[in-house]
């Protein structure tokens, strides 16, 4: 799947701050109680990260993934009634796993 391997590219390159912010929207956006318009927006923030064409490429040091992590951060912070300590403990743990595993 193109996230998880998109996903790995950039916490290789960006660590944490890519990682944890991308698990906490795509679990907000899996979780069946969060309503579709909040779904859309998580999606949209974790599309931005995957697709190649960036406002900022990935590939410059030192800023390459900032515009990344911004819009997820932006989405997060508009959903964050839909982050519940379920999906952030799901996010940490999953971070943690995939970290090891790279």
């Amino acid at each position: 799947m193109r996230f998880w391997r998109t996903l790995r590219k950039a916490a290789m390159a960006a660590g944490a701050a890519v990682l944890r912010p991308a698990l906490e929207l795509y679990f907000v956006m899996k979780a069946p109680e969060t309503p579709l318009k909040a779904k859309a927006i998580a999606m949209g923030a974790l599309a931005y990260l995957i697709l190649p064409v960036d406002l900022i490429p990935d590939w410059l040091p030192g800023v390459g993934w900032g515009d990344d992590i911004t819009v997820m951060l932006g989405a997060l912070r508009t959903l964050s009634a839909y982050k519940t300590p379920a999906i952030q403990q799901k996010a940490r743990e999953t971070a943690e796993r995939f970290i090891g595993s790279l």
